[in-house]
């Protein structure tokens, strides 16, 4: 990912968990030298980074950019965390400023939950759990996929979900950016708390211990998540699809 990301703290205490995320993502630490001038300094390097990391309040965070904001399609993307490293919260540049996709990125990092409010993400109401083995193509999964979506374009698809394990195969990568979507991954502890599956892979569980992948990873992104399209097998891949579209009764 490339992107110029600068990290903010408003308390000392926090450094540590910035300099973490720092040799992650190669970003520079700025933390004001005066506290009573913090938000002029912030002010002044605002423009200068596309993307923010603020770790602290979500208050303090809101107080800073106050007046700062000109335009969603320039602005710089700001994402909020807490010292705890509970939440990561796009506060803005959600969409334009491809702050989902960097507080997906964060929220693996960090194992902690992404909360992500855009209307344009909301919209897309399928999430795509894939499994796939070593060194298969983009085109593999990409031909899994459209079958799965039966004549639904995958524009449709918010997010795709997996396992950690997974998470930097090179055809599931290049996939993704061919149709700028985001990948959340899940550690197999999470997958062997929740064996979610309709038919549980021999395959899968001699080699991960888990009884699948691809139907618990769809299952998991959202809390209101259900299986739309149970797993599907073609050619080494394993896709199912799921909705977590709100049901009003």
């Amino acid at each position: 990912m490339n992107m110029d990301i600068a990290i903010w703290i408003v308390r000392e205490q926090a450094r540590p968990l910035a300099q973490f995320i720092a040799d992650k993502f190669t970003a520079r630490i700025y933390h004001s030298v005066n506290g009573d001038n913090a938000r002029n300094q912030f002010a002044a390097r605002f423009p200068i980074h596309s993307h923010w990391i603020m770790i602290g309040a979500s208050g303090v965070a809101v107080r800073y950019l106050t007046g700062l904001l000109a335009d969603k399609r320039t602005d710089p993307s700001v994402i909020g965390v807490d010292e705890a490293a509970n939440y990561v919260t796009v506060l803005v540049g959600g969409h334009e400023g491809g702050g989902n996709h960097l507080a997906y990125e964060l929220s693996n990092f960090l194992n902690a939950t992404a909360v992500i409010t855009t209307a344009t993400e909301a919209s897309k109401p399928l999430i795509l759990g894939v499994g796939c083995r070593k060194g298969t193509s983009s085109e593999a999964i990409e031909t899994a996929a459209l079958q799965a979506l039966s004549g639904r374009p995958l524009t449709d698809v918010r997010i795709v979900a997996t396992v950690h394990l997974k998470a930097d195969e090179p055809g599931l990568k290049q996939f993704c950016q061919k149709y700028d979507l985001t990948i959340k991954w899940f550690p197999l502890d999470a997958l062997r708390a929740r064996p979610w599956v309709t038919e549980s892979s021999v395959f899968v569980k001699e080699r991960m211990g888990v009884s699948g992948v691809c139907e618990p990873c769809a299952l998991m992104v959202s809390p209101r998540s259900r299986i739309l399209v149970p797993k599907l097998k073609l050619n080494g891949v394993a896709v199912a699809l799921a909705t977590d579209t709100l049901e009003l009764y």
